[in-house]
């Protein structure tokens, strides 16, 4: 494959993974049956099942390559996508012609967080189907195109325990990143004010290993009324990640692991300046009735964790006051927010004006260090594939 020159050297931390239909076939014992997470066909559409119950794939999961006007909320079939949604290889040759040689992609059937396997019924069959994603975007997802795609693990979050040992087993593997919820009171499971989830955090600072958040991942989103447009709460995203962003800093976590890495996806940065004013205020006010650490949350944040955009301009503008080294570029492939394929032009809007050493590193120096990847895109693995 021939690249071509490209103004930005982009890293996306924020992407996508549309799982093909045989992931969980191809790698389950055959005594689970139709028990196993598959893809069948009914009423003339595509829909996945698990565990008896059926679950459509969503079309805005997967509106790559389609104009604004053809997005819509229906159930979609795989060959209404385009091939990079699912296949690795496509995808690569779409992402390199935007000049984007690294790719973090969270998961779709198991939810963002892998929370589908957090309410399953047969908790062995739900282990063996975490363990069996993993192993499959290591060797078959990350091993199609090495170099480029940055492997991103989920755990067992209804056992921290468990969790933190596949946490240890994939980081041998050569895992960079674990999916995590932005809430996990909202599945009845104790929140980031406990110590509940010390095992997994005790694991990811010793295998360094960052935390990414996705806003959505809790199941809640913000609606004026039960009648209003689901635009609205679209718009409303980066509320999400304000409330984890809270939490995170207050709750006492970055305290008890001063090394850990929270990275906080698609929810924007124009509002981190205000949140960290604000914040620190609260915490200067109020640190010692509620018992708060010693430390500013704002050094907390600076030290813990990393914030994302996509296309924006304002906040871009406020860099300085959250740090430049804080913040990563996103593409959101395939997902409907993405730029994809004019990435090359939404930077260029973003960064006008901005020095070359701080573009560097918002587009894809401080995912870099944060994931610690510097591998580039083996293009002979995409050119032995047939086109």
């Amino acid at each position: 494959m021939t690249q071509v020159e490209h103004k930005f050297d982009l890293i996306s931390v924020d992407d996508h993974i549309i799982e093909p239909a045989t992931v969980w076939v191809d790698r389950l014992p055959s005594r689970y049956g139709d028990e196993v997470p598959k893809v069948v066909e009914a009423d003339g559409r595509e829909f996945w099942e698990y565990e008896g119950e059926r679950l459509p794939t969503m079309g805005l999961n997967a509106v790559a390559g389609k104009e604004h006007k053809d997005f819509a909320m229906d159930p979609v079939r795989y060959s209404d996508m385009i091939e990079g949604c699912y296949d690795p290889v496509a995808r690569a040759r779409d992402l390199l012609s935007d000049g984007v040689r690294g790719s973090l992609c969270f998961p779709t059937f198991p939810r963002f967080a892998g929370q589908r396997f957090l309410t399953s019924k047969d908790k062995e069959l739900a282990n063996l189907c975490v363990r069996a994603y993993n192993d499959w975007v290591i060797e078959e997802w990350c091993g199609a195109v090495p170099g480029l795609y940055i492997p991103m693990m989920i755990g067992q979050l209804w056992d921290p325990s468990l969790m933190a040992a596949e946490v240890r087993r994939c980081a041998d593997l050569g895992f960079r990143a674990l999916t995590f919820p932005e809430n996990t009171a909202v599945f009845d499971q104790p929140s980031f004010s406990t110590e509940h989830w010390d095992p997994v955090w005790d694991a990811v600072t010793e295998t360094d290993i960052a935390v990414c958040i996705h806003i959505g991942t809790s199941g809640r989103t913000h609606m004026p009324a039960d009648d209003s447009s689901f635009s609205v709460a679209i718009a409303l995203g980066p509320l999400n990640a304000q409330i984890t962003f809270m939490d995170l800093l207050l709750c006492g976590i970055p305290e008890r692991f001063p090394s850990i890495k929270f990275a906080l996806s698609e929810g924007g940065i124009g509002w981190v300046p205000f949140a960290l004013e604000r914040i620190d205020r609260t915490w200067e006010r109020h640190r010692h009735w509620a018992d708060l650490s010693n430390t500013p949350p704002s050094e907390l944040f600076r030290r813990n964790m990393w914030v994302c955009f996509i296309d924006e301009m304002v906040g871009i503008e406020d860099r300085h006051h959250i740090g430049v080294d804080k913040i990563m570029w996103e593409c959101d492939y395939p997902h409907a927010d993405t730029p994809w394929p004019n990435s090359q032009i939404d930077v260029s809007r973003s960064m006008e004006g901005i020095p070359e050493v701080e573009v560097d590193a918002m587009t894809h120096g401080n995912a870099e260090r944060l994931f610690r990847w510097d591998m580039r895109p083996d293009v002979e693995a995409i050119d032995s594939e047939p086109t």
